[in-house]
């Protein structure tokens, strides 16, 4: 990934919905469902695979309560949890950040493939 030009914008906690000492959780600024969080390291890190164990661990601790939050404020039927490594992996910011999707019965006609959708062609199997 180029090196950002403009200030990071996962580098501020703004809008911190929970977190733990190494990540944040906030609500994407663009959801592609309601309650779509945004899981986010602290340290900033382009590169999921440079994250060091501790970070993993953290955001994993931190995607079980987002989970949890969740299924008490949205009630969703199921989850997508999706991770954009690089550009040709359709990451558009350069700071680390997995994605929580929460999924609703009929929010798309076939939801069958889930995160394999990123290449249409590829979803249904």
């Amino acid at each position: 990934m180029e090196p950002p030009l403009l200030p990071c914008p996962f580098c501020s906690l703004d809008n911190v919905v929970m977190r733990n000492d190494l990540a944040y959780a906030r609500f994407d600024s663009a959801p592609v469902n309601r309650g779509h969080l945004l899981l986010i390291p602290v340290r900033h890190e382009a590169d999921f695979f440079s994250t060091t164990n501790a970070e993993r661990a953290a955001l994993l601790e931190l995607l079980q309560r987002a989970k949890l939050f969740l299924d008490e404020q949205f009630h969703p039927d199921g989850y997508n949890v999706g991770i954009n490594a690089g550009t040709a992996a359709g990451q558009t910011i350069g700071h680390v950040h997995v994605h929580l999707i929460p999924r609703y019965r009929g929010d798309m006609q076939n939801p069958r493939g889930g995160v394999r959708g990123v290449i249409p062609a590829k979803q249904s199997y």
